[in-house]
C-alpha cells in the first residue's frame, strides 16, 4: 500500500534502492538502455527534488511546481512514474501535460563540417558518421568492426527503438578516419557509456563555438546530423519513401516532420525518385521517369509534374 507521507531520508535511501529494482524491472520488460537510463534519471531527480515516490500526490505536487521544466520533461516524468507505479502494482490519475512540437535546427553543412574539422580523431570520424548515414548516436555507438565493408564502403546498422535494420553506403573520405582509429575492441567507438562520450563532445563543440565565433555550433547535438541528413536526402530526392527507409523508420508519421523543413519555390518543376532494385527501376521507367545520376548505389531518376 502507498504511503500518503512526505518523503523522509529514510524513505530517500529506500526510494533510490526500489529505482534500482525498477531499472532491472524494465530490462526484464525489454526496455532499451537509452530508455531505462533517461526514466531512472528522472526518477532520481524527483526524489532528490523532496518527492515520495510511495505517494503518487507527492510526486504529482512535485512536478507541477518545477517552473523551469518544459512541458515535454513533465510529460516524460509522468511516464516514469506512471511506469515506476506499475512495477509496484499501484495506480495514479497523472497530470496532462503536452509538449510543444518544435521543428528541429537545422545548421548549414558547412557549419557541421566545421564542427567536425574542430574535433578530435575519434568524435571527428563518429559526427562524420553521423552526417553520411543519418543513423542514431546509440546505433553509430554500438558498431563494430565486422558492421564496415571498407570493400564496398557500406556499414550494417543494428537498430534501436525498434527502427529497421539497414546497410548505408559510406565515402572513402569516412572510410580512412574509421580505419585510423586503434582497433582495441569489437566496437569501433569503446566500450564506455555515450553519455561520457557526449559530454566530452560538448566541451569540444563550445570551444568550437568559441574559436569561430559562431554559436549556432552549441546547438548541434548528435541527433541534429540524423536531422539534417534526413532533411537533405528529402531535398534531393523529395521521395519520402526512400527518406524512411533511410532512417529505419516503421512508421512515416515520424519521417513527414522533414516534408516541413524544405522550400521547393525555386525548385524545378520536376518529380525525383530513388530506385535501389530491378524492379524499381524498371517500374520508373515505365512510368516516364528518366535516369539522371547514381549516388550511393541508387539510382535517381525524373520526371516533369
Amino acid at each position: 500500500m502507498l504511503s500518503k507521507e512526505k518523503s523522509t531520508p529514510q524513505q530517500h535511501e529506500e526510494s533510490f534502492g526500489k529505482i534500482v529494482e525498477y531499472s532491472f524491472w524494465l530490462l526484464k520488460q525489454g526496455y532499451s538502455k537509452s530508455t531505462i537510463e533517461g526514466r531512472v534519471k528522472i526518477l532520481k531527480r524527483l526524489v532528490k527534488l523532496g518527492a515520495n515516490l510511495y505517494d503518487p500526490e507527492s510526486v504529482k505536487e512535485t512536478i507541477s511546481k518545477q517552473g523551469n521544466w518544459s512541458e515535454g520533461r513533465k510529460e516524460l516524468a509522468v511516464e516514469a512514474y506512471t511506469s515506476f507505479l506499475s512495477m509496484l502494482g499501484g495506480r495514479w490519475e497523472p497530470p496532462r501535460y503536452r509538449r510543444i512540437q518544435k521543428l528541429p535546427f537545422i545548421p548549414t553543412e558547412e557549419e557541421l563540417d566545421q564542427l567536425i574539422a574542430s574535433c578530435g580523431k575519434k568524435t571527428a570520424a563518429f559526427l562524420q558518421l553521423l552526417k553520411e548515414t543519418g543513423m542514431r548516436a546509440g546505433e553509430a555507438w554500438r558498431l563494430q568492426w565486422t558492421d564496415i565493408d571498407f570493400i564496398n564502403l557500406n556499414v550494417r546498422v543494428t537498430p534501436e527503438k525498434g527502427s529497421s535494420p539497414r546497410i548505408l553506403k559510406i565515402t572513402s573520405k569516412l572510410a580512412s578516419m574509421l580505419n585510423a582509429l586503434p582497433k582495441k575492441s569489437q566496437l569501433v567507438f569503446g566500450g564506455y557509456p555515450l553519455r561520457g562520450f557526449a559530454h566530452q563532445y560538448s566541451r569540444q563543440r563550445r570551444r568550437a563555438a568559441e574559436k569561430l565565433g559562431n554559436q549556432r555550433l552549441t546547438q548541434i547535438t548528435f541527433h541534429t546530423f540524423r536531422h539534417w541528413k534526413a532533411t537533405m536526402e528529402y531535398y534531393k530526392t523529395k521521395d519520402i519513401l526512400y527518406v524512411m527507409r533511410l532512417l529505419g523508420h516503421k512508421n512515416i508519421k515520424n519521417t513527414l516532420i522533414y516534408t516541413q523543413l524544405v522550400d521547393f519555390k525555386n525548385e524545378d518543376d520536376y518529380i525525383c525518385k530513388v530506385a535501389s532494385t530491378n524492379d524499381e527501376i524498371k517500374a520508373l521507367i515505365e512510368a516516364g521517369f528518366e535516369y539522371v545520376c547514381e549516388h550511393n548505389g541508387d539510382k535517381f531518376f525524373r520526371k516533369r509534374k
